[in-house]
C-alpha cells in the first residue's frame, strides 16, 4: 500500500493473526493495520503510521482517543474494583443520566454489547404485545442476533416482506418471524403494519438507517400507526444515541418510541449498551412486577460493569459542555461540503449522504433512500477511493466517515487532500460525460 511502510514488528503480529484467528482478524476491519495507540482524532499503528482517524472503534469514541476526563474516571475506578455482578454506584449514576436525556427512557437495563440490547428490545416488545413477529426494515442493523441477521445485507432481493438470512447457521423457522419493509416508503410499510397487526409483536427500525436519514414524515408515520395498533416501537439508537444530539436521534428527529437501545457512546470506549423504555414496558424485567408467564428474564456477567458506567458517565459530561454538539456538527458539515465540492469539480456520479456527524461518499446518482438505492453504488470505484485514502492516512470504514468533536479543521483539510487524489486518480472513463 503505496504511502504506508509496515515494519517487521507489524508484519510478525498480522502473521500471528492469521495463525491464530480466523481470517486473520477479530471478524470486524480488514486485518491489514494493527492499532497501536490513539489519541484524539488519530491512531497510530504497530509501524509508527498516523491516520486521521474515522473509524472511531465503530462509533464510541465520539470525544476522542484517550480523553484526560474519561482516562481519569476509569483510572479512579479501577482500583476500587472492576466488576461486583451487583450494583454499583457508577451504573446508578448512569442510568440516571440516560433516563435525563433520552425522551422514551423512565427506565434502563444494562447490557454489554449493542447485539444484546436489540435482541432483548425485540424480546420485550414480544413479552408486552403476547404478539410473535417484528417487522424489520430491509438494510437496518440491529446486531448479530437470528432476528437481527434477517435482511440486513440481503444478496437476493425478495419480494416485501420475506427475510433473507445474512448468515449461515439460522434456522428456517425464524423467517417466518420477521417481516420487511422498504425504509422510507410510508404507504408500504403502514400498510404491511396494518394488514399483519395482529401477529406483529414489535417494530425495530434504526431512525436513521445506517446512512440514510429518514424521509420527512416517515418516522410519525410508522410511530401513529404502532401507537394506534398497540404496537411497540423500537428506534435502534445503538449508533445515534448521544450522537446525533444529546437526548439522540429521537431528539434530532422530534419522534418518541415506546423502547430505545443504545450502545457505543455511553460506554466510552468499553463493552456496555442498554435499554432503555416507558416504565410499563421495562416492568417486564422485574419479576415481582408481572404475572410469572410475563417476566422477561435477563442476566448478564458484566452488565452494567463499573469502568465502563464511569467512562460512560465522564463522556455524557464532556458533550453536556457548551459547544460540543454545534462544534462536531461544524466540522462534520465542512467535511461533507468539501467533499462535494471535490466530486462536483471531478465530475464523476457520487455525493455525500448522511448526517454531519455520520456520512459517506455514494458512488452513484438518484436518491438513496433506501438499502436497494444504496446497492446501485459502483463498488469498484468505491474500493478503490478507500484504498487511495487508506494510503494517505485516512483510516475510515468501507462506507463511513465517523466524526468525533476531536476532529480539527487541520484533519479536515488533510482528508480533502487526500480525496482530491483519489479523485485525480480515477480514470477517466469513470466520469460523467
Amino acid at each position: 500500500m503505496a504511502g504506508i511502510a509496515k515494519g517487521a514488528a507489524e508484519q510478525a503480529l498480522m502473521e500471528a493473526a492469521r495463525r491464530v484467528l480466523p481470517g486473520g482478524g477479530f471478524g470486524n476491519f480488514a486485518p491489514d493495520i494493527v492499532v497501536a495507540e490513539g489519541q484524539g482524532g488519530h491512531v497510530r499503528d504497530v509501524s509508527g503510521n498516523d491516520y486521521i482517524d474515522y473509524l472511531l472503534g465503530s462509533g464510541p469514541m465520539f470525544i476522542g482517543h484517550n480523553h484526560p476526563a474519561v482516562t481519569a474516571a476509569v483510572l479512579a475506578q479501577i482500583p476500587r474494583g472492576t466488576t461486583f455482578f451487583a450494583n454499583s454506584e457508577p451504573g446508578i449514576r448512569l442510568a440516571e443520566a440516560i433516563v435525563d436525556a433520552v425522551a422514551c427512557a423512565d427506565q434502563v437495563r444494562f447490557v454489554s454489547s449493542g447485539s444484546e440490547a436489540d435482541a432483548y428490545a425485540m424480546r420485550l416488545a414480544r413479552a408486552v404485545s403476547g404478539r410473535p413477529k417484528i417487522v424489520k426494515f430491509e438494510g437496518g442493523y440491529h446486531g448479530m442476533s437470528d432476528w437481527g441477521m434477517m435482511s440486513l445485507a440481503p444478496k437476493r432481493l425478495a419480494n416485501f416482506p420475506e427475510a433473507v438470512p445474512d448468515s449461515a447457521g439460522i434456522p428456517d423457522a425464524i423467517r417466518n418471524e420477521v417481516l420487511v419493509a422498504p425504509f422510507n416508503d410510508t404507504e408500504a410499510a403502514v400498510r404491511l403494519i396494518e394488514a399483519r397487526a395482529q401477529e406483529i409483536g414489535g417494530v425495530i427500525l434504526e431512525p436513521f438507517q445506517r446512512l440514510i436519514p429518514p424521509k420527512h414524515g416517515f418516522l410519525a408515520a410508522i410511530r401513529e400507526v404502532t401507537a394506534r395498533l398497540g404496537i411497540p416501537l423500537i428506534f435502534d439508537e445503538v449508533v445515534t444515541g448521544f450522537r446525533f444530539a444529546y437526548g439522540g436521534a429521537q431528539e434530532h428527529y422530534g419522534v418518541t418510541p415506546d423502547i430505545c437501545t443504545l450502545g457505543k457512546i455511553i460506554g466510552g470506549g468499553f463493552p456496555l449498551a442498554a435499554v432503555a423504555g416507558r416504565a410499563e414496558m421495562m416492568k417486564h424485567f422485574d419479576r415481582a412486577a408481572v404475572a410469572e408467564d410475563g417476566f422477561l428474564m435477563q442476566v448478564g456477567t458484566l452488565s452494567g460493569n463499573p469502568v465502563a458506567a464511569a467512562a460512560g458517565l465522564a463522556t455524557l459530561e464532556v458533550l453536556r459542555e457548551p459547544g460540543a454538539y454545534e462544534g462536531v456538527f461544524a466540522t462534520g458539515r465542512s467535511l461533507m461540503d468539501g467533499l462535494t465540492g471535490l466530486i462536483h469539480e471531478a465530475g464523476i456520479p457520487a455525493q455525500v449522504v448522511g448526517e454531519a456527524v455520520m456520512f459517506d461518499v455514494v458512488y452513484a446518482d438518484g436518491d438513496m433512500r433506501d438499502y436497494r438505492a444504496i446497492c446501485r453504488q459502483d463498488t469498484a470505484m468505491q474500493k478503490h477511493v478507500n484504498g487511495v485514502l487508506r494510503a494517505r492516512g485516512i483510516l475510515k470504514g468501507e462506507s463511513k466517515y465517523y466524526l468525533s468533536t476531536a476532529h480539527t479543521a487541520e484533519d479536515v483539510a488533510q482528508t480533502l487532500d487526500a480525496f482530491r487524489a483519489a479523485m485525480a486518480s480515477l480514470p477517466a472513463t469513470r466520469r460523467v460525460a
